[in-house]
C-alpha cells in the first residue's frame, strides 16, 4: 500500500526589545507535507496542510507563492532590520511551474482566488501594476529556475489592512486561533499597533541534505511592534497580557515543537532589563549576519507554565539601553520638483559598512501615469558617478503596463548612493481618477536586494533543526547573508481637474430646459376661457328674492 503522507507543524514567537522602547513580536508558523503538488499525482487528502490553498497551487500549477498584508512602515533605523521584511500594503510574487501556456490569463485567475480567500483587493491587480522582474525575485525554495517568464511581481500600496484579512489567516492555521501561540492573535490589540504585517509563504523544500525527497511548506509570519507610548503607556514594562490582552496556557496539541524566544543577548553584560520568570534553557542563533542570544520557553513542556498554569512573560526595564548599532544596509526615497508638470525620483542607498563594499540589486516598478526619462538615470557615490554593472529597463506602456528598472550597483565603503531619475506626469480620462484624486496617486516600493557581509560565519546547512526565524532566506556563502530592503512607497499628485465643473454644467442646463421648455409647453397646451365677472351684492340678493317667488332671474 502506498505510505501515507508525513505532515509537521512548528509555532514559535520571538520577542525582541528593542533600544526605542518599544517592543518587536514576530509570529512563526511552519507546516510541512511531503506530499507532491509537482507532479501528476492528485492530491486530495489533507490534514494540517489547509485545502483552501493545497486546491489552489494544484489548479493554476503554482510552484511559489509569497503574499503579505502590511500596515505601516518598518523604520529600520530606530529598530534595526526585521526577520522577514514586507513593503507598505499588499505584496504578490509567484513562481509558475513551466508547464503554465498562459502565463498572464493565470496570474489573472489566480489573483480573484486569493482575493477571495484572504478577502483583499487583489482582484485590482493587472497588467498595469504586474512586472516581471529578470534578477530580483528568485525562487526561495529548492530548484534552479532561470526563465523568469514564469515569474510575476506585484504591489498594491494603498491596501488597507484590517481584521478581515486576519480572520481568514488565522483560519489556515492547524489548531486556528484556539491553542497555542495563536492565542495571542488579537485583533484588537494587533491593528493598535505601530507596524503590524501578515504573510503566506509557499515553496518546496527538501527533506534530507541530499534533497532526494521533497516537501512543501507552508509558513505563516505575523510581525507586529508596540510602541512605548500609545500601547505602553509610556513605561518600559512589557508582558504579554500587556502586549496582547491574553497569557499562555498551552501549546497547539497539533505541533511537535512550540517555543517562545525572548532576545537576551545585551542583557548578560549590561542588565537594561529583568526578565521573569526566569529560565535555564539559552540558546544562540546566527540571524542576520550577528550571533544573537535567546531565553526559550518551550510550551510542550509543562514546568515552562508554573503552578499558575499560565505563562505570561514580564520585561522589566533596569536602566537605559546602549545605541544601536547601525544597520549595515537601509535605503530612502523621496519625490523633488514643483508643479504638477515634471518632477524627480530620488532613491538613496546608505552602506554603513567601514571597510567593505558589497553589490545590490536595485528594482523600481512605477505606474505608466509617470512618464519616466531614463536618458536621465544618474548613479553617484561619495561624489562621483557610479556605473551600474547591469541594467535591465523595461519601458510602459500607456494603460498596459509600468515601468521596470532593475539595476546592479557596487556600494561602496560607508557611502551613500543616490539614484536619480526625471519623470512627467501623464494627464488622466476623467473616468481614471480615484475617488479621491486630491489625495494622490501611490508609487510601490522599490526593492533592495543584496548579500551583506556577515560578522559570523553563516551555516549553509538548511536541513539542521534551527529556529524558524533564522531559516527563512536560504544561504549559499559563509561570508554573508542575504537581505531585503524596502523603500517607503511614494505619493504623487497628478494634474487633477475641478470636478465641480461638471456638477454646475448639469445645474446650469437643467435650470435652463425648466424655464425654456416649460414656458413653451404652457404656452401650447394651455386653454383660455372668459369668465364673466361675477355680479354685485344688490343683484345677488335680489336674485335670491325672484328665485323664492319663482320668477326669471336678473
Amino acid at each position: 500500500c502506498a505510505r501515507a503522507p508525513m505532515y509537521d507543524f512548528q509555532e514559535e514567537l520571538v520577542i525582541r526589545p528593542l533600544h526605542s522602547g518599544d517592543i518587536y513580536a514576530s509570529f512563526q508558523f511552519r507546516t510541512v507535507w511531503d506530499a507532491d503538488f509537482m507532479g501528476d499525482q492528485k492530491v486530495s487528502h489533507y490534514r494540517l496542510f489547509p485545502k483552501s490553498l493545497g486546491q489552489v497551487i494544484t489548479k493554476f500549477s503554482v510552484r511559489e507563492l509569497h503574499i503579505s498584508f502590511t500596515q505601516g512602515y518598518w523604520r529600520t533605523m530606530q529598530w534595526g532590520q526585521p526577520y522577514l521584511p514586507s513593503p507598505p500594503g499588499a505584496e504578490l510574487w509567484v513562481w509558475f511551474q513551466d508547464t503554465v501556456t498562459d502565463v498572464d490569463g493565470t496570474w489573472k485567475e489566480l489573483t480573484n482566488v486569493l482575493s477571495g480567500i484572504f478577502c483583499a483587493s487583489l482582484n485590482f491587480i493587472d497588467s498595469t501594476n504586474t512586472v516581471q522582474p529578470s534578477a530580483s525575485f528568485k525562487p526561495l525554495g529548492i530548484g534552479n529556475v532561470t526563465d523568469h517568464s514564469f515569474l510575476r511581481y506585484a504591489t498594491l500600496p494603498r491596501e488597507i489592512v484590517c481584521t478581515e484579512n486576519l480572520t481568514p489567516w488565522k483560519k489556515l492555521l492547524p489548531c486556528g486561533s484556539k491553542a497555542g501561540l495563536s492565542v495571542l492573535l488579537k485583533s484588537e490589540k494587533l491593528f493598535h499597533s505601530t507596524f503590524h504585517s501578515q504573510a503566506v509563504h509557499v515553496r518546496p523544500v527538501c527533506q534530507d541534505p541530499q534533497c532526494r525527497t521533497t516537501s512543501m511548506e507552508l509558513r505563516q509570519t505575523l510581525n507586529v511592534v508596540f510602541d512605548l507610548h500609545t500601547s505602553g503607556q509610556g513605561k518600559r514594562e512589557w508582558s504579554l497580557f500587556k502586549m496582547f490582552s491574553r497569557t499562555l496556557t498551552e501549546a497547539c496539541p497539533l505541533a511537535s515543537s512550540s517555543k517562545v524566544y525572548v532576545d537576551v543577548t545585551d542583557n548578560p553584560q549590561v542588565r537594561p532589563f529583568e526578565l521573569s520568570p526566569a529560565t535555564p534553557l539559552l540558546t544562540q542563533a546566527v540571524v542576520l549576519g550577528d550571533r544573537r542570544t535567546y531565553s526559550v520557553y518551550d510550551l510542550t513542556q509543562q514546568a515552562s507554565f508554573g503552578s499558575s498554569r499560565s505563562l505570561n512573560m514580564l520585561l522589566r526595564w533596569k536602566a537605559a539601553d546602549g545605541e544601536m548599532l547601525r544597520p549595515l544596509l537601509h535605503s530612502e526615497r523621496y519625490v523633488a520638483g514643483y508643479g504638477l508638470q515634471a518632477g524627480e525620483i530620488h532613491t538613496l542607498i546608505y552602506n554603513h559598512h567601514p571597510y567593505r563594499a558589497f553589490p545590490v540589486l536595485l528594482l523600481s516598478a512605477v505606474p505608466w501615469y509617470l512618464r519616466l526619462y531614463i536618458h536621465t538615470l544618474t548613479v553617484s557615490s561619495k561624489g562621483k558617478d557610479n556605473r551600474p554593472s547591469y541594467i535591465h529597463y523595461q519601458p510602459s506602456k500607456d494603460r498596459e503596463r509600468p515601468h521596470l528598472l532593475e539595476m546592479l550597483l557596487q556600494l561602496p565603503p560607508n557611502s551613500v548612493t543616490e539614484v536619480t531619475v526625471e519623470f512627467e506626469r501623464a494627464l488622466l480620462k476623467w473616468t481614471e481618477y480615484t475617488p479621491d484624486p486630491n489625495h494622490g496617486f501611490y508609487v510601490g516600493s522599490s526593492v533592495i536586494s543584496a548579500l551583506v557581509p556577515s560578522v559570523v560565519a553563516m551555516d549553509t546547512n538548511s536541513t539542521l533543526d534551527r529556529p524558524l526565524f533564522s531559516s527563512f532566506f536560504p544561504c549559499k556563502e559563509e561570508a554573508s547573508y542575504f537581505m531585503r530592503v524596502y523603500t517607503e512607497p511614494l505619493l504623487v499628485n497628478l494634474p487633477t481637474p475641478d470636478f465641480s465643473m461638471p456638477y454646475n454644467v448639469i445645474c446650469l442646463t437643467c435650470t435652463v430646459v425648466a424655464v425654456g421648455y416649460g414656458s413653451l409647453y404652457n404656452l401650447l397646451t394651455r386653454t383660455f376661457q372668459v369668465d364673466e365677472p361675477s355680479p354685485g351684492l344688490a343683484k345677488r340678493i335680489a336674485n335670491v328674492i325672484r328665485r323664492f317667488r319663482g320668477v326669471p332671474l336678473l
